[in-house]
């Protein structure tokens, strides 16, 4: 449940696979510009369903799937009054590469996946994601889930791009998300990335942007943001997580939490 009236969210997860199925409910604002480590499939159910991703506003209404890469930064928001519904699996991206690779096409491993469109409107494909959803956020069992994921893995691959040539900018870029990765929890400046990165820090911004679409600070936030839910899920102390991961303290971690 949420804390908004009217809206509504149900979370369930897949032990075996990993695999995350939300079912939910929103009116107005649903939620800040935040990212995923996993693939994001999904349909629209009723309403209509705005937000923005790779730089761009979509809209979805019923009848379109989205489709949404690892470390996308996407929000989300109701421009209609009554509000929208939608069925999304977040995938990880280790479980499908596996899938993927006993098709014979090249994993997830390494490189940057991509889909071809944000909003797509096949039929199939939405039909493959229900399917896949419904056997999994209804736990119907494991012969059910697995047709369910390999049908929906044949349509999906239709509309991915499983190799992306990485320009020098790129590169440099991957250099300062290591460096990130590397150093969560301490107090990075600007000069230090564009050391890493080998270029002036000005060229930094203006490239980090094109390639995440989103800030180095607001990268670093996401990532520790990410790694506080993990950690959280282990059950580690909340005050404890914030002093790792850089933040001032536990209430600034939890605001941090609440806008995204």
């Amino acid at each position: 449940m949420t804390n908004k009236a009217n809206d509504w969210i149900e979370v369930r997860r897949d032990a075996e696979t990993g695999i995350e199925s939300i079912h939910a409910h929103f009116r107005g604002h649903a939620y800040d510009a935040h990212t995923h480590d996993e693939l994001l499939v999904g349909v629209t159910q009723q309403g209509v369903q705005r937000f923005r991703c790779n730089r761009s506003v979509h809209t979805s209404v019923p009848g379109n799937a989205m489709l949404i890469e690892p470390g996308a930064v996407h929000d989300g928001h109701a421009p209609d009054k009554a509000g929208f519904t939608y069925a999304m699996l977040y995938l990880p991206t280790e479980c499908i590469g596996t899938l993927l690779q006993k098709r014979g096409l090249k994993g997830l491993e390494g490189i940057e996946p991509a889909f071809k469109n944000t909003l797509e409107g096949d039929p199939q494909l939405q039909a493959a994601i229900l399917q896949a959803f419904g056997a999994i956020h209804g736990s119907e069992g494991r012969l059910a889930r697995d047709q369910a994921l390999d049908q929906l893995l044949d349509v999906l691959s239709g509309h991915m791009h499983t190799v992306r040539e990485a320009n020098e900018s790129k590169v440099r870029m991957a250099r300062v998300t290591e460096h990130m990765h590397a150093r969560l929890g301490e107090n990075l400046g600007l000069e230090e990335l564009a050391d890493h990165a080998g270029v002036d820090r000005f060229r930094l911004a203006r490239q980090f942007k094109l390639a995440y679409g989103q800030s180095p600070h607001s990268y670093l936030v996401n990532l520790r943001l990410r790694s506080a839910r993990a950690m959280l899920a282990a059950g580690e102390r909340p005050a404890q997580i914030a002093t790792q991961l850089g933040f001032s303290d536990q209430s600034h971690l939890g605001r941090w939490f609440q806008r995204a």
